[in-house]
């Protein structure tokens, strides 16, 4: 038995290629950074719904203006990877969720130009009706987000490697409610950002709508991890079979120490010293979240029925890929960072970046 074979408990065969694997742990930590950057940038959008005030909500877009389009590299370069990487994958998961990812990118589109344009509306009623389209571009990506991932995790029927099922295979209340589930999640994440980057009334209201997007996200957390087992038998068995259930249980503790500390942060009366931990705890829930679906479905990429090995592209075409990958993420890595350490610090009332 291999190392990489004894380390992962035998769920990586001993002969397996390592490069569909190496592949897979990319792909995994490129749609995390996705998630975790543009999930805050959704999240801001979808706050518009509860934030009305005018100079609230320009402080609230100043604060991701230097970096959303940074943010979503990710998801391009997500799309571009798995094609090149596993095209089998691909094939099989677009024709699945199609009106999901057009639906996804029309919401993406029409948020992208709200951004840009609601500054340089002529008349108020424009400028608000730019920012109902802000505010329905972030929700409808965000649910479509929660939604493809709920349908891959219900089942994808494959036959001859090709999908075999219907359009609407993927409508089912299992992936309504992962929509909806991260919808959530990107609002905790927005707020908890705001919480950050703001200052006077709008963090208090940012503090208020955290706490109450914090508690909605532990009965999500309940909920799912009660649905989940229910769509697979094989998730089932992974979370609760032994010696299996140690690992399960990582999660919820890894939950429940998390919101401990976030909700003891946004609490506190030293709040000015602790406007950084809610954001960082409300990132931990997603960070536990993924790991929590990479131990479900590994090493499956489209369940029930397709791996990875299966899916992915030959060798030579993945040797081909493989350097150019690996120099491309440092790179990202560096802009990201570099863009948020300039554009550190508070965002007052009046400041613009356009």
């Amino acid at each position: 038995m291999s190392l990489l074979s004894f380390l992962t408990g035998g769920l990586i065969p001993a002969t397996a290629p390592w490069l569909p694997v190496a592949f897979a742990g990319i792909m995994a930590f490129i749609i995390l950074m996705y998630v975790i950057l543009d999930g805050f940038d959704l999240g801001i959008g979808i706050l518009f719904a509860l934030e009305r005030d005018k100079t609230h909500r320009d402080v609230m877009v100043n604060s991701i203006a230097p970096v959303w389009d940074g943010n979503e590299t990710w998801l391009v370069l997500g799309g571009s990877t798995l094609y090149g990487s596993f095209p089998l994958a691909f094939a099989v998961i677009l024709p699945a969720v199609y009106p999901l990812v057009i639906l996804m990118l029309m919401g993406l589109i029409f948020r992208g130009t709200a951004f840009e344009f609601r500054f340089r509306a002529p008349t108020e009623k424009l400028r608000l009706l730019w920012d109902w389209a802000f505010l329905g571009g972030s929700v409808v990506a965000a649910f479509c987000q929660g939604a493809i991932l709920g349908g891959l995790m219900h089942g994808t029927p494959i036959v001859n490697r090709a999908y075999a099922g219907g359009a609407l295979d993927w409508l089912n209340p299992f992936t309504i409610f992962c929509g909806f589930a991260v919808v959530v999640g990107y609002s905790l994440l927005g707020a908890a950002w705001m919480i950050w980057r703001a200052s006077g009334e709008l963090q208090s209201n940012m503090r208020v709508y955290a706490k109450y997007l914090g508690m909605a996200m532990l009965v999500i957390f309940g909920i799912v991890g009660i649905w989940s087992p229910l769509q697979n038998p094989a998730y089932y068995d992974r979370w609760f079979n032994w010696p299996g259930i140690f690992a399960t249980a990582v999660a919820p503790i890894s939950v429940l120490i998390l919101a401990y500390i976030f909700f003891k942060h946004l609490n506190s009366t030293d709040q000015a010293a602790h406007d950084k931990t809610p954001f960082f705890c409300a990132l931990g829930f997603f960070v536990v979240s993924f790991g929590g679906l990479g131990y479900s479905i590994f090493p499956q990429i489209v369940p029930p029925g397709l791996d990875i090995w299966q899916a992915a592209a030959p060798t030579v075409s993945l040797q081909f890929l493989f350097p150019g990958v690996v120099i491309l993420i440092p790179v990202i890595l560096a802009y990201n960072i570099f863009a948020y350490y300039i554009f550190r610090g508070k965002i007052e009332a009046g400041a613009h970046y356009h």
